[in-house]
């Protein structure tokens, strides 16, 4: 039993004067959230209509323009590209994949997820060269992700990790573990997401795709006589195919799967000084080995953002508004000052969350039904920006009718996305677990905790991140 708390846990969060919760994003913090395009006006028809300007729709209705010029399409967004999860994420492009590999190697064959796991590698080279042939201002840099273990269990788990993930596509120069016992891949890239969304809403429009923002959709009707519709307030969208792509905000009729709130906070901008006692340069990405892992960037602005603990189930934190519970920050706060303790005196500037979509097995879902002309896809996590450029690319090839390499991936369905309430609650006390015995490994020099071992069997490898 722990008796007595760490310096870390007894010390309040440092805030700054002008700290601030939510306003969807430190992305927005000095631009603003951006004038809606002009919405639906009337009935319209199209070859495909796309629901969501997030980075699914936005990349398929990129890849469908370039792909056929003649093809008429539209994207159809209830508030503005990049509102949701693709404006509320740390802009990390990487290539790890949720969910669990052996279920997905069962289904489909341990070749197919390989396959996917390089498909992900590409796709990293694919957002930076699209931001660059685009002239999309994002900031791109492909400076790789590099984790450190912290104590005595992550170091262990860390060399294990890394000996697994060789055997499923990374290869031994994809991930490694260096000299001082650290993991690195340079299959990793930061970029700002924001500018990323409008960029790409921009490029499609310049493709010729029609991108109407401040039209909810009310209604998702099946393919009938005239094909698949979506209905909003200013008209009805038919197409003869139909693609739901609004992960954290499912269109009402449309099939809603589980989703969660992911937190980030971002400090205060740090001082050259300060970085170079760090250590940093700030072109790679840093990561931790916890059980529930933090990862870390530095900002184009000289800031220090971090996420990846702190996820809450959706009704845990204020998905719209971006607002981030107390415990969250704290959580968060305490991830930095581990991994940076030389900037755990800078305050923190803002917080925010977003949610995004979790499917039971965490594998990512991607549908297309012939007979209805509705496709889905999505539920990607805490992963999404490489993992939808492989999505949007596969829609582009399966709406076309392509037989390509990307068509043959190993996708979920929507049967993956149900959670029946006992494997949610097992997941929610695997999170718990999960957090004990990342405090408790901390304050110890043994090996992974037995609290870890018994989240494990609650919650399979990959479903509980």
């Amino acid at each position: 039993m722990k008796l007595f708390a760490s310096a870390a846990e007894m010390r309040p969060v440092p805030r700054s004067e002008g700290f601030r919760n939510g306003g969807v994003s430190y992305w927005y913090r000095e631009e603003g959230t951006p004038e809606r395009r002009a919405s639906l006006q009337g009935d319209a028809e199209y070859d495909v209509c796309v629901v969501g300007a997030g980075f699914t729709g936005l990349w398929t209705a990129y890849y469908l323009a370039e792909a056929d010029p003649g093809l008429r399409v539209a994207v159809v967004e209830r508030e503005f590209a990049g509102h949701g999860a693709a404006g509320r994420g740390a802009g990390l492009v990487t290539a790890h994949f949720p969910g669990p590999r052996e279920e997905l190697a069962r289904r489909r064959g341990k070749g197919a997820v390989i396959a996917l796991q390089r498909a992900l590698m590409a796709a990293v080279d694919e957002v930076v060269a699209v931001a660059e042939k685009e002239d999309l201002d994002t900031g791109a840099v492909k400076g790789g992700m590099r984790t450190t273990a912290t104590n005595t269990a992550q170091k262990e788990r860390l060399t294990a990790e890394v000996a697994w993930l060789q055997e499923w596509g990374f290869w031994p120069e994809d991930l490694y573990v260096d000299g001082d016992g650290r993991a690195y891949t340079p299959h990793a890239a930061d970029l700002d997401p924001v500018r990323l969304a409008r960029g790409l809403a921009e490029a499609v429009e310049r493709g010729g795709v029609e991108v109407f923002e401040g039209t909810p959709v009310t209604a998702v009707a099946p393919g009938g006589a005239d094909g698949p519709a979506a209905v909003t307030p200013f008209g009805t969208v038919r197409a003869r195919t139909l693609i739901l792509a609004t992960e954290g905000f499912p269109a009402p009729g449309a099939e809603a799967w589980p989703t969660e709130s992911c937190a980030m906070i971002a400090t205060e901008p740090l001082e050259e000084g300060l970085w170079e006692e760090i250590g940093w340069d700030g072109r790679e990405m840093r990561a931790d080995a916890a059980h529930r892992p933090a990862f870390a960037r530095r900002t184009p602005d000289g800031r220090l953002a971090v996420g990846g603990r702190g996820a809450l189930p959706r009704g845990g934190a204020q998905g719209e508004a971006g607002t981030a519970p107390p415990q969250a920050i704290a959580e968060l706060w305490r991830a930095l000052a581990g991994m940076f303790p030389e900037a755990a005196d800078v305050p923190i500037a803002h917080a925010w969350t977003g949610p995004v979509g979790a499917p039971a097995d965490r594998a990512p879902v991607l549908t297309l039904d012939r007979e209805t002309g509705v496709g889905v896809a999505g539920g990607y996590g805490r992963f999404g920006m490489a993992l939808s450029n492989v999505v949007g690319r596969t829609l582009r090839d399966t709406v076309l009718e392509r037989r390509t390499e990307l068509v043959r991936l190993p996708w979920s369905d929507l049967e993956g996305t149900k959670s029946p309430r006992l494997r949610r609650i097992g997941r929610q006390v695997a999170r718990g677990l999960y957090r004990g015995a990342d405090k408790r490994e901390t304050s110890r020099l043994t090996g992974t905790s037995r609290l870890a071992t018994v989240a494990e069997r609650l919650s399979p490898k990959g479903t509980a991140e």
